[in-house]
């Protein structure tokens, strides 16, 4: 029996080795299968019950719950006061007692009827065991291989469990193989039926940060802070850090001797271009700085609407935009203004056309003229008071003035007369060019002549076609043309 029970205990060690498991779990697993047997077999099911192990014997022990009566009738579920002293000295009748009832096949049925409920328990636990594991470890990075690659999501071996790599934290830009290890972001654990299911990411800029944490030592003790990242997954990504001490590089502390820190990081990350710039209490030093590599020459800060204008040299606005607007998008995020981003060339004409700028209809004033007025006085008299007011001999002189002032005489345009000009005949070159005879059919096969056919006494005969003869050339003498002329 001894032998038997020092092997239970040591399957009961070796699989709390196994499931990565303390023994205390194990035992507690243990006996509550073992309670569901014995209710099975030897117990009403209905009839509370427990079981006990020894941890350094593995002896168990099973207590049933009976009801102290006077007279016994279902010894399963009652018990005489008599048995019940020996148990508890105070009990009573009526009283419910935890008494032990060990069945005597309580091997066989550890071996045969528990073995299942077991198994289920331990797995059960394991599960539980690592849900409170990596619920612990949320917002943090792990190392995984990959194990399967499906279109909507790849699977991670995790060691004791698995994480989901879904296709929405997926970096575009990464190609993935099986096999392959790489680092991932926590970004949630759920609990689920068939264990805890964990969510990671390539795409949080979160896993920049632990990146960085894991490769400087002084962003992992706190002497460099991490201010502020914004990151475009496989493309480029921003970081603004500060010291805490004074005499600190926090810039030169991230990019290490001759980049070796950033390097490693850019090389997890796939070749991830990774900028590094120093935060700023001032927004317009820290925009300038957020817009590197591209100078700036002057910043202009709108802190109610959170807009930032920023004039660059004509050369560099290409630079400071950014390849499709990049650059300027990421320190947008970066200092969390709206950048608004000019050349230096803009900038002044926009100024100039400030200055420049005529004064509106509301400030101009206009200033009647003294003759105006005195026109107005005389049209509002009255038309007998004009009249009896002025005398022939005023009226006179302002009559000869109007006489004297030169009469502009219309000027008649004269309408020279247009002779029609003869339309020129129009001339084709049919008529001009002699006609051209048709060219013979080159289809025609060269050394066959064109035979015709002639009717001989009602019968068809070849006649030879007669042989056309070049005329001899003629001489003329230039006298005779000359008399024919």
């Amino acid at each position: 029996m001894a032998k038997t029970k020092s092997e239970f205990m040591l399957a009961i060690t070796q699989l709390a080795a196994e499931k990565n498991l303390t023994r205390e779990i194990v035992l507690e697993v243990v006996e509550s299968a073992l309670v569901s047997a014995f209710r099975k077999n030897s117990f009403a099911a209905t009839q509370e019950i427990s079981v006990k192990m020894d941890p350094d014997s593995g002896e168990v022990t099973v207590f049933a719950e009976k009801t102290v009566v006077e007279t016994v009738t279902d010894p399963l579920h009652e018990l005489s006061l008599d048995e019940a002293i020996k148990v508890n000295q105070h009990a009573q009748l009526d009283e419910n007692l935890m008494v032990e009832a060990t069945p005597k096949n309580a091997g066989r049925i550890a071996a045969q009827t528990a073995k299942q409920v077991v198994l289920q328990r331990l797995r059960e636990a394991e599960r539980e065991l690592v849900f409170e594991e990596f619920s612990d470890r949320e917002s943090e990075i792990v190392t995984g291989i990959i194990q399967r690659i499906e279109p909507r999501q790849i699977t991670l071996d995790l060691g004791r469990t698995e994480g989901i790599l879904p296709a929405s934290e997926q970096v575009r830009t990464e190609h993935y193989r099986v096999g392959q290890r790489l680092k991932a972001f926590i970004v949630e654990v759920h609990r689920t039926g068939r264990g805890p299911q964990i969510i990671v990411s390539r795409t949080h800029r979160n896993l920049l940060r632990r990146l960085l944490e894991l490769e400087v030592p002084e962003i992992h003790s706190g002497v460099v802070e991490l201010k502020s990242i914004a990151r475009e997954p496989g493309h480029r990504s921003k970081i603004a850090v500060a010291a805490r001490q004074p005499g600190i590089d926090p810039v030169g502390s991230c990019v290490g001797l001759r980049g070796i820190r950033i390097q490693n990081i850019v090389n997890e990350l796939n070749g991830e271009r990774i900028d590094i710039m120093e935060w700023d209490p001032n927004p317009a030093t820290f925009i300038s700085n957020a817009l590197s590599p591209a100078p700036v020459v002057s910043v202009t800060i709108n802190d109610e609407e959170k807009v930032a204008t920023v004039v660059v040299p004509d050369r560099q606005l290409s630079l400071a935009i950014g390849r499709e607007g990049q650059n300027a998008r990421l320190a947008a995020r970066l200092t969390g203004f709206r950048i608004d981003i000019k050349s230096a060339s803009v900038a002044e004409a926009e100024e100039a056309a400030l200055i420049e700028q005529p004064p509106t209809p509301e400030e101009i004033v206009v200033e009647e003229p003294a003759d105006l007025v005195e026109m107005d006085q005389l049209e509002t008299a009255a038309p007998d008071e004009e009249v009896g007011s002025l005398t022939s001999e005023e009226l006179v002189p302002e009559i000869e003035a109007e006489e004297a002032l030169p009469v502009q005489e219309e000027e008649v345009p004269i309408q020279e007369e247009l002779v029609a000009a003869p339309t020129p005949k129009l001339r084709f070159a049919e008529d001009i060019l002699p006609a051209r005879e048709p060219k013979p059919d080159k289809k025609a096969k060269k050394g066959k002549r064109n035979k015709k056919m002639a009717v001989v006494n009602d019968k068809p005969k070849v006649v030879a076609k007669p042989k056309s003869h070049r005329a001899s050339k003629i001489f003329i003498d230039e006298e005779e043309l000359e008399d024919l002329e």
